[in-house]
Order: structure tokens, then sequence, then C-alpha cells
């Protein structure tokens, strides 16, 4: 059954199907550029998924065929990033967003179809993997608009692709194909458009079904040895989240299955 969650708007629109939670940006008259109301309902719409057992997995995409998401919506700028005080609110905002869905608590999924562009690639960046359909292109193209982008932006491009092939992407403002986005790590898999969804739900599904505890535990010590600064690793947290898992009801679970030759059903317990 699928249920849908009430956002203050409808150009984000934000789902429940079995243990998949999706995000989807609504917004393909403007290639899903996203305002400021947008990227407030996404937010809205990752704490309640992070905060429902339920969901297991989230997947993040945008509506229309044409773009998964190709950066902010320009027609908002006067509003929105008219005068500093604006700016600045704006990119506090979405500096928010993008670190919750980095440092996201449950697996995350882009599924890219079309256009990814600007913060749309940043955005895709902070995923934890992503899939694209053939069509797809990707591209940086602050340097053709001469807009500033910040630290955390370039780190996660880098982190994702290498520095050498970041500064390629970034000082050329050239779009990339789906294959060589593959080439270079960027998506993790490149499939026909037709074939996109349907990989993306068997892929969620398959760690939905794996141990929710173990999930958490991994990624979390995934993001600790991404922190450059081996001082400001939490590695008492990551035991800790190891030792939570070894003394969980899903342990005894896995066990059992394993010995019954069945598949486990893990509760997150």
């Amino acid at each position: 059954m699928t249920t849908e969650l009430t956002l203050p708007t409808d150009k984000i629109i934000a789902k429940v199907d079995a243990a998949i939670g999706h995000v989807v940006f609504n917004n393909p008259e403007r290639y899903n550029a996203v305002s400021l109301e947008m990227w407030d309902a996404v937010e809205q719409a990752l704490s309640a998924f992070a905060t429902d057992d339920n969901v297991r997995v989230v997947v993040l995409s945008g509506a229309g065929g044409k773009a998964f998401v190709s950066g902010a919506d320009i027609s908002k700028f006067e509003k929105e990033r008219g005068s500093k005080e604006a700016t600045d609110h704006y990119n506090a905002r979405i500096k928010v967003v993008y670190e919750l869905i980095e440092n996201y608590p449950k697996p995350t999924i882009g599924m890219i179809n079309g256009h990814c562009l600007g913060g749309g690639l940043n955005l895709a960046a902070c995923t934890d993997f992503r899939i694209a359909s053939s069509k797809s292109r990707f591209a940086m193209p602050a340097a053709k608009l001469a807009l500033g982008y910040p630290f955390d932006a370039i780190r996660r491009l880098t982190n994702a692709v290498g520095i050498a092939s970041a500064k390629k992407l970034m000082f050329t403002a050239k779009p990339i194909d789906a294959d060589t986005a593959l080439q270079l790590g960027l998506v993790q898999e490149v499939v026909s458009e037709d074939e996109l969804t349907e990989r993306v739900n068997e892929l969620a599904n398959n760690i939905a079904d794996n141990a929710p505890l173990t999930i958490r535990a991994m990624k979390y010590i995934a993001t600790q040895v991404m922190q450059p600064d081996p001082s400001a690793r939490d590695l008492t947290g990551c035991d800790d989240m190891v030792a939570a898992c070894f003394a969980s009801e899903d342990y005894i679970e896995g066990r059992k299955a394993f010995m019954e030759k069945r598949k486990p059903d893990f509760k997150g317990k």
C-alpha cells in the first residue's frame, strides 16, 4: 500500500511504498529546479521518514522524465536571493538539507533520469549511491554563470569522482553523459530509461530486506571513514553501534534463519 505525506507545496511529492520512502522533485516545467519552499518540504519529508520504522530506504528522484534536479529556480532569485541577507538565508537552508541527506541515518539512492546540473549534482552526490538512465547528463555549470561554489559541494564531488575529474568537470563546465559518469564513479549503474524505476526498486527492496541496525551502523561508520581529520572521528559511537548489532534480536534472527535456510525477518531491534 502506498501512502502520501501532506506537504506545504505540491512541487515535492513524498510517499511511502512498502519499506521505501520516495521524495520526488515535481517541478518538471522548470526541469525540477528547486525553490526555498521546496527545500523546506524536502526537509519535512526526510525528517518524517527518518522516524518512521517502516521506511528502511529513501529514493530521491525527479518528475517528468527530463531532469533529476537542475539546480536552483532562477525565477525565484529576485525574491529568495535578491539581497545579501536573503542569499545568506537561502544558502543556510539548503546547507541544512544537503547535510541532512549526506548524513541521513537510512540508505539513500539517487534515481537520475535526464539532466542533473549544478545544485542537482550536489544533491545527487549527497546520496549513498546513484543509478542513472542512459539518457542522463551531468554538469557543474558554475563557471559559466560566475557562481561561487562552497567547500562542501566541492568536497562531495571530489569524494565521488576524485580530485582531477572533479576539477575537469568544474573548470570546463561541460556536461558528461551517463557512461562517462559511470566510468568516473559518479553513478554506480546505468540502465535504460524503461528499466530505471524497476532497477532502483529492486535495489531498494534488496537493502530493505537486510538488517536495519547493521545498515545504519555501516553507513555511520562510512561517514566517519570519510572524515578528513582522524581526531574528529567518532570511534566510540562506531563501536557502540557495532555492539548494538550483536546485542540485537535481529542478530539472533539472522543466525536462526541461516541455520534454517530461510529468509530472515529483521525488525530493526
